[in-house]
C-alpha cells in the first residue's frame, strides 16, 4: 500500500464507508458469538471485553498506532514513523489512492479493534477486567501495529522485501490474535474445572446470531480491502461467501462422521473457520481455490479445537483452534492456489509457480506467529506480576458478571424494591446457581 494521491473517487469512497461500518459491526457480532459460548455467570464480562476494546484501540490508533503502521518505513521494514501521530497533517483533502486518508485510517482501525477483541476468547471466564484494560492498548502498540506495518505498510518487510501475500489480514489479524491468545492462555492457566466440569455454551441462538453478524461484516472486511468498488472487490466478496459455506459443511461432515451429530455450534464455528482462512487469500485465489480453502479450514479446525485437551492449554473459546489454525491454512494455501488473474503476477504451486511462493508464505507465518506469541507472553507475564492477570478464585467461581460488574445477564430475582443484586447481597446458595 502506498500513499500516492490519485484523486478521490466517489464510488470507491462510498463502498469503503460502507465496508468500514460493516467491519466495525463485527466486534459487537464477536461479543454475541463469544457471549453465547460462555456460561451464564460471565456473559456480560465477555461482552464487555469486546466492547471496551473498541474504545481502547481507537484511542491508541488515533494517538500513534496509525502513524506507526502506515507512515513511510523508518527502520528496516519493521515500523513506520510518527509524522501522523494524532492524525497530524491529515484532513478532508488528504488522499490515499482514490479514497480519503481519514477513511482509509478508520477502515484500518476497525481491523485493529477486532483483532484485540478476538484474543479475549482464549481467556474467557478467568481474566481480571482491570488487567484487560491495561493489556489491550499496550498489546495493540507492541504487536498489532508493527505486524500491520510489516504486511501492509509502505516498505514493510513481509510484502516489499519477502514478497509474501496477505490480502485482508491472515497475518496481522488471524495469526496474531491466535498466537497471542495461546500465549495468554498459558500465562493465566486453565479455568477452574477444566477437563472436569461441563462448560457448554449457555445460549446457542446468541452464538448463531453472532456468527451471522460476523459473516455479514466479513464482506466489508475482505471485499473492502480492495479499497475500491471494482472487480477485485467483487471477486473477494464471492470468495468470502464460498469459503464460509464450505467451511460450515466441512465442519458438519466431521461432526457427523466422528460424533454422529451435526451441531449448531459446529455450523457456526465451521462458517467462521472458513471465513478466517479465506481472509488472507480472498484476493489471490479463484472461486475453486476459495472453495478448497474454506473446506480445508472447516475440516482441520474441527479437529484442532480438541488439541487443547491433549496438550493441556485452556483456550476457552477456541481462538487457537479456529483463528490461528485457520489463519495458517489460508495464508499457506496462497502458495498453492494463487492465480495470476487475481494477483497480477504471482502464481501458486498448482498453477506452475513452483514452491517459491509457498516458502515465502511459510516464512511470514512463522515470523509473525513467533513474534506475536513471544511479545504477548512477555507482556502477559509483566501484567500478571505487577497487578495480577488472573481473577481471584472466588470471583471466578461466582462469576465475573456479578463480582466485577455488579450485574447479571439474566434476572434471577431482585431484592427489595428492585434493588440491584450485588456480590455482598447474594446468598451462597444463590451464587451457586449462577455457575
Amino acid at each position: 500500500m502506498t500513499f500516492a494521491a490519485q484523486g478521490i473517487d466517489t464510488g470507491d469512497t462510498a463502498w469503503l464507508l460502507a465496508a468500514t461500518a460493516l467491519v466495525l459491526l463485527m466486534t459487537p457480532g464477536l461479543a454475541l458469538f463469544y457471549g453465547g459460548m460462555v456460561r451464564t455467570k460471565s456473559v456480560l464480562n465477555m461482552l464487555m471485553m469486546s466492547f471496551v476494546s473498541i474504545a481502547l484501540v481507537t484511542v491508541v490508533w488515533l494517538a500513534a498506532g496509525y502513524s506507526l503502521a502506515f507512515s513511510e518505513d523508518s527502520f528496516a521494514g519493521l515500523i513506520g514513523g510518527l509524522e501522523h501521530a494524532g492524525f497530524e497533517g491529515l484532513g478532508p483533502d488528504s488522499v490515499h489512492g482514490t479514497v480519503p486518508t481519514l477513511l482509509f485510517a478508520t477502515f484500518q482501525l476497525t481491523f485493529a479493534i477486532i483483532t484485540a477483541a478476538l484474543i479475549s476468547g482464549a481467556i474467557a471466564d478467568r481474566a481480571k477486567f482491570a488487567a484487560w484494560l491495561v493489556f489491550v492498548p499496550v498489546w495493540a502498540l507492541l504487536v498489532y501495529v508493527p505486524v500491520a506495518h510489516w504486511v501492509w505498510g509502505p516498505g514493510g518487510w513481509v510484502l516489499d522485501k519477502l514478497g509474501a501475500l496477505d490480502f485482508a489480514g491472515g497475518l496481522p489479524v488471524e495469526i496474531t490474535s491466535g498466537a497471542s491468545g495461546l500465549a495468554l492462555a498459558l500465562v493465566l492457566g486453565p479455568r477452574l474445572g477444566f477437563k472436569k466440569d461441563a462448560m457448554r455454551p449457555h445460549n446457542l441462538p446468541m452464538v448463531v446470531l453472532g456468527a451471522g453478524l460476523l459473516w455479514f461484516g466479513w464482506f466489508g472486511f475482505n471485499a473492502g480491502s480492495a479499497l475500491g468498488a471494482n472487480g477485485l472487490a467483487a471477486a473477494a466478496f464471492l470468495n468470502t461467501l464460498a469459503a464460509g459455506c464450505t467451511g460450515l459443511l466441512g465442519w458438519l461432515f466431521v461432526e457427523q462422521k466422528r460424533d454422529g451429530h451435526p451441531t449448531t455450534l459446529g455450523a457456526a464455528s465451521g462458517a467462521v473457520a472458513g471465513l478466517v482462512a479465506i481472509t488472507p487469500s480472498c484476493g489471490s485465489v479463484s472461486l475453486l481455490g476459495a472453495l478448497v480453502v474454506g473446506l480445508a479450514a472447516g475440516v482441520v479446525c474441527s479437529y484442532a479445537v480438541g488439541w487443547k485437551f491433549r496438550l493441556n492449554y485452556d483456550d476457552s473459546l477456541d481462538v487457537v483452534g479456529v483463528h490461528l489454525v485457520g489463519g495458517v491454512i489460508g495464508t499457506l494455501l496462497i502458495g498453492v492456489f494463487a492465480e495470476k488473474a487475481m494477483t497480477g503476477g504471482t502464481e501458486g504451486l498448482l498453477y506452475g509457480g513452483g514452491l517459491g511462493q509457498l516458502g515465502k508464505q511459510l516464512v511470514a507465518v512463522v515470523a509473525v506467529g513467533a513474534y506475536a506469541f513471544a511479545v504477548t507472553y512477555g507482556l502477559g507475564k509483566v501484567i500478571d506480576k505487577v497487578m495480577g492477570f488472573r481473577a481471584e478464585e472466588e470471583h471466578e467461581h461466582t462469576g465475573l458478571d456479578l463480582t466485577v460488574h455488579a450485574e447479571t445477564a439474566y434476572d434471577h430475582g431482585v431484592l427489595g424494591h428492585g434493588a440491584p443484586v450485588s456480590a455482598s447481597t447474594v446468598p451462597s446458595a444463590q451464587k451457586a446457581k449462577t455457575q
